[in-house]
């Protein structure tokens, strides 16, 4: 019976394709017909019919949103998706990385950003227990970011031309020249990627968490953040820019971070004694 029964890898695998295809063209603003997608996809995948493989368009951008990625805005996430869908997401990344990395944002961006208020508690978790635990066997999409340096500076550059338009906007042109990307000059070590300055001339240490996918993507934070934050909670901010590779939002933390968010510890130093 047609669109019976799961979905092979080979079939996953050609669709996952055909949603990069579009998401591709989506993120650098080339049209494309969604249908004609399908009527290609119906040919190649005889067994699923046009509402199967819609349904499954959304269940691939519910494996994007859970790996910190963006998805097509006309897909909303379906969460009830196969844990093999999640491996045929994870080989497609592994063959066209620039999806992530398609957005250098300009000067004007960060004249509009707005640090709006943090996202609300949720009542229950986006994925059940058994997806969350497949995404965790298979990545780390938190880890990802993190290691996506070039995700990370291009980040800190966007709120760094923002912190300046900010103090510029308010007639501080003198503090504006004198805000200092620090990760940049100094390294990882100080705690913040940013000293920059409040309009009354106060302090102002920015840490800056980049993602290129939704406003919940989880974020790691290393323990000398944590103990500069906590020791400097009058001045220190953790700004997280999210849906970079579309068009940059962020909010802003303030310490304590854990009244915001759940921290996990997921290191352990081994020492020998």
């Amino acid at each position: 019976m047609p669109g019976a029964g799961d979905w092979t890898d080979t079939e996953n695998d050609r669709i996952v394709a055909d949603y990069f295809e579009m998401l591709s063209a989506e993120l650098v603003g080339r049209r494309y017909n969604k249908a004609e997608h399908n009527r290609a996809l119906q040919g190649q995948l005889p067994d699923r019919s046009h509402n199967s493989i819609e349904f499954k368009h959304r269940n691939i951008s519910a494996v994007m949103q859970a790996l910190n990625q963006p998805w097509i805005l006309g897909y909303l996430p379906a969460h009830a998706f196969q844990a093999r869908l999640i491996d045929a997401v994870l080989r497609q990344l592994g063959r066209h990385e620039p999806v992530s990395r398609v957005h250098e944002p300009g000067l004007s961006e960060a004249v509009s950003l707005f640090l709006a208020p943090p996202p609300a508690p949720l009542n229950r978790p986006i994925l059940d227990q058994v997806r969350a635990e497949a995404i965790a066997q298979r990545f780390d999409p938190a880890e990802a970011d993190a290691r996506n340096r070039e995700l990370g500076r291009r980040g800190e550059a966007l709120v760094l031309d923002f912190e300046r338009h900010v103090l510029r906007r308010a007639g501080r042109e003198d503090l504006a020249d004198q805000v200092r990307w620090t990760s940049d000059l100094d390294g990882d070590g100080t705690g913040y990627d940013i000293a920059s300055f409040t309009p009354e001339g106060g302090p102002r240490l920015v840490e800056v968490k980049t993602t290129n996918g939704w406003e919940r993507s989880a974020f790691h934070i290393s323990r000398n953040e944590l103990e500069v934050a906590n020791g400097n909670r009058d001045s220190w901010r953790l700004v997280r820019v999210w849906n970079f590779a579309r068009s940059p939002r962020a909010f802003e933390l303030v310490p304590p971070l854990d009244a915001h968010v759940s921290l996990t510890p997921t290191s352990f130093l081994a020492r020998f004694g």
